[in-house]
């Protein structure tokens, strides 16, 4: 038994004085202080699919950002802007999330969603970034929530067969449109920046005419203040019309069926 419990016993016995009470107490509270900062210190708890849960090939964590328009931001001030909001390892754990978080279209302001692989901080200069960049679409309002649904269960259920080249995606809220990318780890790969190009026309089901960029991280941090995720972007797109498949096409098993 524990010093915390010793002290609620010793309470109601009353047996001993108020100082060893306080004593007690002053232990316990010590005891807890430590134990606190021991787990606080040591390694997170894994995320790991629940008994009957389909999981996913990689762990993914969804993060969320909002900052001032306009004000600059270092990589350093931009990474504590960042806030996760979880990580999980399997359908079922995704659908919970998901299910309980605002969608795109109904999110105000300079905000940004993110959603990448466990262990990946959605910032240039994170090891599996630095040498990557992503692929960039610039939609009209009304569109964000649809195709950021569709493009992470794409990406989730590995539907760019790209081995282990995608780190995550982003969804950018900005005032008068908003904007969509998909991050790779290499981007001097061009073959398999071709098929994540392809991919995600297919998934988005984008007309033949919309216009995308590719845009190396390295260039992003050489024009925009380091560690920012910069809104401007030279990309036009013509207003897209983007059909959302019925909830009944994504059953509850179907991201895991993709692997």
């Amino acid at each position: 038994m524990n010093n915390k419990f010793d002290a609620l016993k010793d309470d109601d016995s009353g047996d001993h004085d108020q100082n060893e009470e306080n004593s007690t107490q002053k232990d316990g509270e010590k005891e807890k202080t430590d134990r606190d900062k021991s787990q606080s210190s040591g390694k997170r708890k894994a995320v790991v699919p629940g008994p009957a849960e389909h999981p996913l090939q990689y762990n993914y964590t969804f993060w969320y950002s909002r900052r001032t328009p306009g004000r600059p931001t270092s990589s350093q001030s931009y990474e504590q802007n960042i806030k996760q909001i979880g990580t999980f390892a399997s359908v079922e754990q995704f659908w919970k999330f998901y299910s309980h978080m605002v969608r795109p279209g109904d999110l105000t302001g300079h905000s940004d969603f993110h959603l990448f692989k466990e262990g990946i901080k959605p910032m240039w200069e994170d090891d599996a970034n630095k040498n990557g960049g992503k692929w960039i679409i610039r939609l009209r309002k009304g569109l964000a929530s649809r195709c950021w649904e569709n493009l992470i269960l794409a990406m989730l259920g590995e539907q760019f067969m790209v081995g282990e080249e995608i780190c995550g995606a982003v969804v950018s809220v900005r005032f008068q449109e908003d904007i969509i990318s998909i991050w790779n780890k290499t981007a001097s790969d061009q073959a398999t920046t071709a098929r994540i190009r392809d991919t995600l026309r297919r998934v988005l089901n984008l007309p033949p005419n919309t216009i995308m960029e590719y845009k190396t991280h390295t260039d992003s941090i050489n024009i925009a203040p380091q560690g920012t995720m910069s809104s401007k972007l030279c990309l036009m797109v013509n207003p897209l019309k983007v059909t959302r498949p019925h909830a009944s096409t994504f059953p509850l098993g179907s991201v895991h069926q993709q692997i």
